[in-house]
């Protein structure tokens, strides 16, 4: 497995390491038995149990056709409705612990699983997944062209012990949270934060110090209560730990 190098908004690099095609094909195949034993349970109670089978063969083609089309809706949809709840992951992703991430390090967007969800007929029902499976290998970042056009790519979480470990925050038994929204960032934002947080404290970067405490309340929608960057990110930090460790 190749790392992948994600530069965020604040310029600060940052490694993953990308989902190998091995790892990206077996969450295919699990998703493809998924939607196969849909496929053959629904269809035998619908059509062979129910005796609608009858019913539809007397149908006009458009009929027949409107009809197939909506009981095939869930398979075409699937990866796009997972993606979206899962942030990141269908079934079969969150099996083999791989996930779809944007190149900046944060969250995906619905849009961008809408790209990705598109761009799948290229890249993997045409030619059986060939223009797919090109793209991975010979992009710098293990994208295919749906990854390549949301800007997204995808990354393995077998290494979250180790992110997690990266977040974590040193708190007072009586500590109390000032910022509950908060939750609305992941682990892998609460990593770019304090990863990015050490670098500027370090370099004694103020201006990315204000960049980065201005990411946050964009992404989050908190309205910071300190009066400086420094201590709004330090309690930002502490109280994502908190929220995180009593949920």
């Amino acid at each position: 497995m190749s790392e992948l190098q994600i530069n965020t908004t604040q310029n600060v690099n940052i490694s993953f390491t990308a989902a190998s095609i091995g790892e990206r094909i077996l969450a295919y195949l699990a998703d493809l038995l998924i939607k196969a034993a849909y496929v053959s349970t629904i269809g035998f109670f619908v059509f062979n149990l129910m005796g609608l089978w009858e019913t539809i063969s007397q149908m006009d083609d458009w009929s027949m056709a409107a009809v197939i089309i909506f009981f095939l809706l869930p398979v075409m949809f699937y990866s796009l409705v997972f993606e979206s709840l899962l942030e990141g992951q269908t079934i079969g992703k969150r099996v083999t612990k791989i996930k779809v991430v944007k190149i900046d390090g944060y969250q995906a967007s619905f849009p961008d699983y809408v790209v990705r969800w598109f761009f799948r007929i290229i890249d993997i029902n045409m030619m059986s997944g060939l223009i797919g499976l090109i793209s991975v290998i010979i992009s710098n970042k293990s994208q295919r062209l749906g990854d390549i056009t949301a800007g997204t790519s995808v990354i393995s979480l077998k290494n979250k012990v180790n992110i997690s470990h990266t977040i974590l925050e040193h708190l007072k038994e009586d500590y109390k949270p000032t910022y509950p929204d908060v939750i609305k960032l992941s682990d892998n934002d609460a990593r770019i934060i304090k990863e990015t947080f050490k670098t500027a404290k370090n370099a004694m970067d103020h201006k990315t110090m204000i960049k980065l405490k201005n990411k946050i309340e964009e992404v989050t929608g908190i309205q910071s209560q300190h009066s400086d960057a420094h201590s709004f990110i330090r309690t930002v930090l502490k109280d994502y730990n908190y929220y995180t460790q009593h949920m």
